[in-house]
């Protein structure tokens, strides 16, 4: 036993439950049920990718496996995403003619970079790196994605038989194919129905069926229709996309960053949802190695890059799955699809693809989102703006939207740390110790400054204060005692220590005491190997701020106002 939980670290399908025919049955369902979303999906995420429509099933099936067997969320729905897809189709484009054997060599090497750089990433315990990533620019980049999505399906949606700028200069109703526009708005209206009055049915699949059965009746594939056409059968053969030069090498470096954050922010999203249902915490790094192992078998299958689905790992979670054994019967379903029906699909129109790609992406866009941030923070919300906008406008290149807003996140958050809040307190009459300025509260006592800083005393906050401090005292000469109310400071670095050195030697140059209150253990022990605290250190330690008031009192008597030769009272010890 002891081996096998060593090994479960490593291979989480070593801990699935044992299954029985209940639990079977109902895994059955579940999985059959996204197994059904899971082919139309990946048909057309290939087709926004650019791929051979083909590999979108290969995606749904080997990384698939793989991914559920490597990942600690197994309740996941892994393969082609639209997001993913999207960036895949954009990065590429320009670098060589969607669906040829080059494209797909440079859409497998995307594949197999990701998933190394994420398998080392988890390996190396690197999850937290998540954390760069803010909701705000997160939302930012998703919505304009969608955007750009639904702009890239809406001519085959409508049956556009030629471009854009054709049907602006010369608009004719020539220009479209109004079958495959009733096939295609028809269908989006029965998808969008669905999932609102029935988002656990998997409609994808019955309706692109029915609309391959009524589009063969009618003979549309013969009248020269747009329809998905011949699909190989069988499972997919081992493939190397071979060398890459370097030119092509640097030009995938930021797609490749880019979809490695982006599919893994598209795992957290569901995994979080499947972690707050079981009740068991996130384990990011394994699942990590997991999607990472499921990208590089889908390279290797001469697919692209995977990622987990929030829509379908919803269904799966709401069909009531219990453990990776729904995934597996998904894949079970995608093997039967790929071994002798996709002769089936022959018949399919491509708007109707369309419908489905759209019908996913819609749920991405929510426009009240950036207000509501606006209402928390104005300058999240911005970022989120510029988020949205650059990914907006550097299309295809749409990578660069997300990387200014996490340089601008992470911008907004160093700014936060070299400009902390600090706050002469002041004694309210409620008892609690406030900003005095803020409430019109008087000094603790005549010759003393006490002070507040709520940040970590750290090479990022220490200038800040010994600069506050250096200010005050330049204006209040009189100044002699200093009093820092330390309970928000959680941890000193050496510039810390040197600062408070600085002050320190300041405050009693001019014959005063420094006295700090509620100072938590971590930062006091730096304090102490600093020789900075102790006996002859003349700085008075206080447990509580209540302790501190006590002993500063006698500052505010006019016998003790000018106190030169110590601390009053005894520090703690």
């Amino acid at each position: 036993m002891p081996l096998i939980t060593s090994l479960a670290r490593w291979l989480p399908f070593l801990s699935w439950p044992r299954p029985d025919a209940r639990m079977l049955r109902g895994e059955f369902m579940a999985g059959i049920t996204v197994g059904l979303m899971l082919v139309p999906q990946g048909v057309a995420y290939a087709a926004l990718a650019g791929m051979p429509l083909i590999t979108g099933i290969y995606a749904s099936l080997v990384p698939a496996l793989v991914a559920v067997l490597f990942s600690a969320s197994t309740r996941l729905g892994v393969g082609p995403t639209a997001l993913t897809s999207l960036l895949i189709g954009a990065s590429l484009t320009g670098m060589a003619e969607p669906g040829s054997a080059h494209w797909v060599a440079l859409a497998a090497w995307m594949a197999i970079l990701s998933g190394l750089l994420q398998l080392v990433m988890g390996m190396a315990r690197f999850g937290w790196l998540l954390n760069l990533v803010t909701s705000p620019v997160l939302s930012g980049f998703t919505q304009a994605a969608a955007i750009l999505i639904l702009g890239s399906q809406l001519a085959s949606l409508l049956g556009l038989r030629s471009n854009w700028g054709a049907l602006v200069s010369t608009p004719s109703p020539g220009l479209f194919d109004l079958t495959a526009a009733a096939f295609g708005l028809g269908s989006l209206v029965l998808l969008v129905l669905a999932r609102r009055w029935r988002p656990g049915f998997p409609a994808a699949m019955v309706i692109v069926g029915a609309a391959g059965a009524l589009s063969w009746a009618m003979g549309y594939a013969d009248a020269g229709g747009a329809v998905l056409g011949a699909l190989p059968s069988g499972l997919p053969a081992p493939y190397w996309p071979g060398s890459l030069p370097w030119d092509s090498f640097a030009a995938l470096i930021m797609p490749v960053l880019v979809v490695t954050l982006v599919s893994f922010l598209e795992t957290a999203s569901s995994a979080k949802v499947e972690s707050q249902r079981s009740g068991e915490p996130w384990n990011e790094n394994q699942d990590l190695i997991g999607q990472g192992l499921a990208k590089i078998s889908s390279g290797l299958c001469g697919s692209f890059a995977t990622s987990a689905s929030f829509s379908r790992s919803a269904i799966n979670l709401y069909a009531g799955a219990q453990s990776g054994w729904a995934t597996v019967f998904s894949i079970a379903l995608v093997l039967v699809v790929l071994l002798w029906l996709t002769p089936a699909l022959y018949h399919v129109p491509q708007s109707v693809l369309a419908a489905v790609v759209v019908t996913a992406v819609t749920s991405l866009i929510k426009p009240r989102a950036l207000l509501e941030v606006w209402r928390i923070s104005q300058v999240e919300a911005l970022i989120a703006g510029v988020t949205f906008a650059l990914t907006l406008a550097t299309a295809p290149r749409m990578y660069w939207g997300v990387l200014v807003g996490l340089l601008m996140n992470l911008s907004h958050f160093l700014y936060q740390r070299l400009h902390p809040r600090i706050i002469e307190v002041g004694l309210h009459p409620d008892g609690s110790l406030r900003d005095r300025h803020l409430w019109a509260l008087p000094p603790l006592a005549p010759r003393l400054l006490a002070l507040r800083m709520d940040a970590e005393l750290d090479f990022a906050s220490a200038s800040a204060l010994e600069r506050w401090v250096i200010d005050h005292l330049a204006a209040h000469p009189e100044t002699l005692h200093l009093c820092l109310m330390a309970q928000p400071i959680n941890r000193i670095d050496v510039t810390g220590v040197e600062t408070f050195a600085s002050l320190c030697a300041r405050i009693q140059g001019r014959g005063g005491t420094v006295h700090v209150s509620g100072l938590k253990l971590p930062a006091e022990e730096v304090l102490r190997h600093a020789a900075l605290l102790g006996p002859g250190s003349r700085v008075a330690l206080y447990r509580t701020d209540a302790d501190a008031l006590r002993a500063l009192q006698p500052l505010a008597t006019p016998e003790h106002q000018g106190l030169t030769d110590g601390p009053p009272g005894q520090p703690a010890q």
